[in-house]
This record gives C-alpha cells, structure tokens and sequence, in this order.
C-alpha cells in the first residue's frame, strides 16, 4: 500500500526508472472518458446484481429450509456452483451465452423463435453477465439458511396465536431476525461487484463498445497492458475511496436498522 501511495506521484512503466509525475495522474484520471465508462458500467453492474442476488439466494434459503426426505441434497446441488473456479465458469457460460450453439439461445429459438446476441450487443453483454453471476448464490444460501435456523421457533408459534399469516411471519418475524445476514451479504455483495474482473476479461474483454468494461479490469490494462502503472496505483485508490464511500453510506443508512437479539 505505500508503493502504492508512491506510484500515484510516478510516471512508471515497469521498464525505467519511475519518473516523478506530481499530479499529473490525477489530471489524467479527471480527463479520462475511460475511467467514467468503467464507474459507470461497475456502478450499473452493482445495482442492480447485488439487489437481484440477495433476493434470489434468501428465496433459496426459504425453500431449503424446510423439514423433506433428501432436503440435504438440495442444498448441496444449489451451493456447489459457488465453488466453480471463476475461469472454469467463464468457459462454461461462454458456452451456454454462444450465439450459435449456445443452449440458451437453443431454449429461446425452440420456445420463442428468437435469437439474442448475447455477448455481441452492447444491450444484452451486461444482462449476460449479471445472469451469469445469480449462477453462484450458493455463498450467500448457506449464510441464510444458517439464520434461518437460528431463529427460535417460539416466535412463530407465538405469532400463529396472534393469528399471523405466512407473509406476516415473513415480514415481521424472518426478515428483522435475518437483518444481520442480509446487511452482510449487502456489504460484501457490494465490496466483490466493484471487484469484478474474470467475466470482463475472459469472456468480452470488456465489449462489445466497452459495455462491460468493469473498473478492475479497466486498471489491470493500465498496469500490465499499457504499462502505466502510476495511473493503475491512481485508479486503485479512487477504487479504494469508492468501496469505503459506499459501505460508509449503508453502515449510516441502513445500519441502524439491523436487528442484533442480545
């Protein structure tokens, strides 16, 4: 982290020596037009998986919370795609997101008659991508299922007296109790979406017309591509300033109503 801090005032390129630069990345990063896509398309990336990922793992975790023959092999099926190595997933999505043979397009032309390019268009790239990530909500399943059944049962009998519902139970019961995991999932789920780096990089390097040019992936051109690593160091700490930013906003926004049994 201090050769860090130092490269933001070098103009390096991995080769010469480093060269003093003053601010000379910072007027560079204000001037990049580059440097807005990536925010832009990280922060659009960010929004709208983490959201869409939390619902659809606590919706799992509800459904495998629940008392039948075999439940742990359920549960098992739906955590092991979170294991998948990042390239090995790539490889395989790339496959199932192929234009021509790919098995999606297969489903939709036999269902619908239709065809998507889907990580040719600049419109469909990113949807692509965030289908791709819902694939491992495994992680987040099992920190769910975990307080699920922590929660003592006590509380829904004592809520079926009070003539309760289901979505009742769910509204009042579950979801306060499940705050603390799911304000931690929001955390890290917010923390690795503008870490996102193998599916820009391995399956459209960050196309098509840079839809999909995530920050990392944005930095790791400048400092191994490029050969700018001074301005890679700048990126990274804007990166740092904007992860700390964000978590300060939710641990003051929503933190306060996380719900801790004493």
């Amino acid at each position: 982290m201090l050769v860090s801090i130092w490269l933001v005032a070098q103009d390096w390129d991995l080769i010469t020596p480093p060269r003093f630069a003053g601010l000379g990345n910072i007027e560079r990063l204000i001037h990049d037009p580059m440097f807005f896509q990536s925010v832009k398309v990280t922060a659009y990336y960010a929004c709208v998986s983490v959201p869409l990922s939390i619902v659809i793992a606590f919706s799992a975790a509800l459904l495998m919370n629940t008392k039948v023959r075999g439940i742990n092999v359920f549960r098992t099926i739906y955590y092991m795609p979170s294991i998948v190595p990042a390239v090995a997933n790539a490889v395989m999505w790339s496959w199932i997101l192929n234009t021509q043979f790919g098995l999606l397009n297969q489903l939709l032309r036999s269902v619908a008659g239709v065809r998507i390019r889907w990580l040719q268009d600049p419109q469909w790239a990113m949807p692509a991508l965030m289908i791709m990530s819902f694939w491992s909500f495994g992680g987040s399943m099992v920190i769910y299922l975990a307080g699920l059944q922590g929660i003592p049962e006590a509380l829904y009998e004592a809520a079926d007296i009070d003539g309760a519902g289901r979505w009742a139970k769910l509204r009042h019961v579950t979801i306060p109790l499940m705050s603390p995991q799911i304000f931690f999932t929001l955390i890290m789920g917010i923390i690795g979406s503008f870490q996102t780096f193998a599916a820009g990089y391995l399956m459209t390097g960050g196309g098509p017309e840079n839809a999909t040019l995530f920050y990392v992936l944005y930095l790791y051109r400048n400092g191994f591509q490029f050969f700018r690593m001074g301005y890679a160091a700048t990126l990274a700490w804007v990166l740092f300033f904007i992860i700390l930013g964000l978590t300060m906003l939710v641990f003051r926004g929503i933190g306060s109503r996380v719900h801790y049994e004493v």
